[in-house]
């Protein structure tokens, strides 16, 4: 209680952020998990239903099924590749001068914030020969025919991939970027003093260290970004996708949440995904911490 009273003054300048935090995070997060036991349609007051929506989940969806295999293969390609892109990049672009970097550093996050740019990749992947990659390969000679590609299974997730790629150097790169101009010059002196020979042993041995934070905020940032994905997927492939090729968690989610109104077979679903989020960042936890050993 002593301790309390000597902070006060902190905890009351942090009390109106963490009231809101609580009430727009934490408590529907908690209002979900309780709504995923029940049947919950919006018109009729929920009722308990225990497990009945999970087991459901796992053993009747079949669509379910292939979201999350979807989801887990576009996490697991675009999550580390996106994350070491944006990190290699932001250190390249770091040793430019300020004006040169700023300018840079516009061109690499302005398709994170393009808003709707997919029609850009509709016209590349078009199916038609109007197409670019239509017309290019064509002109090649490699194939005859116009290749119908967003409609096509075996070409949607890997343009998917290619896509969401291109546009994750958004948020986790500014971190990057910010973490990188933190770092104290004068470690670079004493390291070299140590023993520190090249710049990739700087870079394991002081340079990650010591932005620590901003690696675990861009890793948060962009396996959230990776497991939530779902407007590149109804862009580009529609909703839903041909034989759910495209399907991923979120926007299975929003087929029973937002257009047959299961809320509680949709808060089963939202607490899955919150589950493997949780889980996967708890990974990520206990390897940044092996960061400089």
């Amino acid at each position: 209680m002593r301790e309390i009273k000597n902070k006060k003054h902190s905890y009351i300048l942090m009390a109106p952020y963490m009231l809101l935090f609580a009430a727009f995070t934490i408590l529907p997060v908690i209002m979900s998990i309780v709504i995923s036991f029940t049947y919950f349609n919006l018109l009729e007051f929920p009722r308990f239903i225990g497990w009945q929506n999970y087991s459901r989940l796992f053993l009747e969806d079949d669509v379910f099924l292939t979201a999350i295999k979807n989801t887990l293969l576009f996490a697991a390609i675009t999550g580390p590749v996106s994350y070491i892109a944006c990190f290699v990049f932001a250190w390249i672009i770091n040793e430019l001068g300020p004006k040169l970097r700023a300018i840079m550093t516009l061109i690499f996050y302005a398709p994170s914030i393009s808003g709707n740019v997919y029609f850009i990749w509709q016209i590349i992947f078009s199916g038609d020969r109007y197409g670019i990659a239509n017309g290019f390969l064509i002109k090649l000679g490699i194939i005859l025919e116009p290749i119908q590609w967003l409609k096509t299974e075996q070409y949607i997730l890997p343009i998917l991939i290619l896509v969401q790629l291109w546009l994750s150097l958004g948020t986790g790169f500014l971190a990057f970027i910010a973490g990188l101009q933190t770092v104290d010059r004068t470690l670079y002196e004493a390291g070299a003093v140590d023993g520190v020979r090249n710049r990739w042993q700087e870079l394991w041995f002081i340079t990650l260290p010591s932005m620590r934070p901003q690696l675990m905020f861009g890793a948060v940032i962009q396996l959230t970004t990776s497991l939530a994905v779902a407007d590149v997927s109804i862009n580009l492939a529609g909703f839903p996708s041909v034989n759910y090729a495209a399907q991923t968690i979120v926007t299975h989610l929003i087929d029973f949440g937002t257009i047959r109104f299961e809320m509680g077979y949709a808060s089963a679903i939202a607490t899955v995904l919150f589950v493997i989020m949780l889980g996967t960042n708890l990974v990520i936890q206990r390897l940044l911490r092996k960061v400089g050993d």
